[in-house]
């Protein structure tokens, strides 16, 4: 069986690599419909050696369109999904704009796929990319020796924020080349070239910013573990993809680094990478355009009991955002979920 696909935000660089993923995982798709904004309207994408032409976003675009992969931004989540779930697509959703609604399933498909068979939403969020890579790496201790607490830290991509910031580092990076002032910052908050910045979104009032929200109550819902102790700090630094992680674990029995690597080892969707001694960890450079969230620097934490360290790296854009959509919709399709 054979669908008919909307992508929505089709020419922005999620949208792209889900093309790309699409075409990749050989979904099976009848009739490609690239969406997007009037601005960018009559552009072509290529999908399976074709142009396809773009075409504006409206709310009678859905008609006939079995999933719609959205990836435009929330408010454009908020104002069109009901238009397409009202047409009848199943609606993925890359957005915050559903992630904490309780009807809506949170799905990192290696973790809470069952979530799928429990719904009766026809939207379905993708998590937060700094979320997914986490929690794909914790499922399998989880699963053998449960979780007490998460401590993370994120050194994030500047690709996360999008092609505008991607282009607002290399100008900084050729100005400094060039021996120039960097320039004002514009989609920071400060400029990021050479520079670590502890501020990912806005602060709430209790100091944490909305990037560090969300990973603590997006590892909750996803986990089923609403009173789980996460506490998190998320960082900006110039690298251009690749989300790296610095996680603590409690865990509530004991769990060994030789039973810890036994089980990454075989996770889906993880890929160990742990012999520091000869320099063999994760790196945000290997990881482009790769689908594994890699593991590794495994380690006791001798601080606490049962605790343990890992280094966690993941391309944001891909696993961390358009793969995880896809895979989405590939598990729909084998539950029989979509007509």
């Amino acid at each position: 069986m054979a669908y008919r696909i909307a992508v929505v935000g089709a020419t922005g660089a999620v949208g792209q690599r889900m093309l790309r993923v699409l075409e990749e995982r050989d979904f099976p798709i009848s009739d490609l419909l690239p969406l997007a904004s009037a601005r960018s309207a009559g552009k072509e994408v290529m999908f399976r050696g074709h142009p396809i032409r773009v075409e504006e976003l409206t709310p009678e675009s859905f008609a006939g369109r079995s999933i719609a992969l959205f990836s435009a931004g929330g408010s454009i989540s908020t104002e069109f999904a009901p238009h397409a779930t009202a047409a009848g697509a199943w609606v993925i959703d890359n957005t915050s704009a559903f992630r904490m609604d309780p009807k809506v399933p949170l799905v990192v498909p290696e973790v809470n796929a069952h979530h799928l068979d429990e719904s009766q939403s026809k939207i379905i969020a993708n998590p937060n990319c700094s979320t997914i890579q986490m929690v794909v790496a914790l499922e399998p201790l989880r699963r053998e020796a449960g979780l007490r607490r998460i401590v993370v830290s994120t050194y994030q991509a500047i690709g996360g924020a999008g092609n505008r910031a991607l282009e607002e580092y290399g100008k900084q990076a050729k100005a400094f080349a060039e021996g120039r002032d960097l320039g004002p910052a514009e989609l920071f908050p400060h400029t990021i070239f050479g520079e670590c910045l502890p501020q990912i979104g806005d602060f709430a009032d209790d100091g944490y910013t909305l990037e560090e929200l969300k990973m603590i109550y997006e590892t909750r819902k996803i986990f089923d573990l609403p009173q789980l102790a996460v506490t998190a700090t998320a960082v900006r630094v110039p690298v251009a993809v690749g989300h790296s992680e610095s996680i603590n674990i409690e865990t509530e029995s004991p769990l060994s680094i030789a039973r810890a690597r036994e089980l990454l080892a075989a996770a889906p969707g993880v890929e160990l990478v742990d012999q520091p001694e000869a320099g063999k960890y994760p790196l945000a450079r290997h990881c482009e355009d790769k689908d594994p969230v890699y593991v590794g620097r495994l380690r006791v934490d001798h601080s606490v009991k049962n605790g343990l360290n890992l280094w966690v790296v993941a391309d944001n854009l891909r696993k961390g955002a358009a793969l995880n959509a896809v895979q989405i919709a590939e598990v729909l399709h084998q539950k029989g979920r979509v007509e």
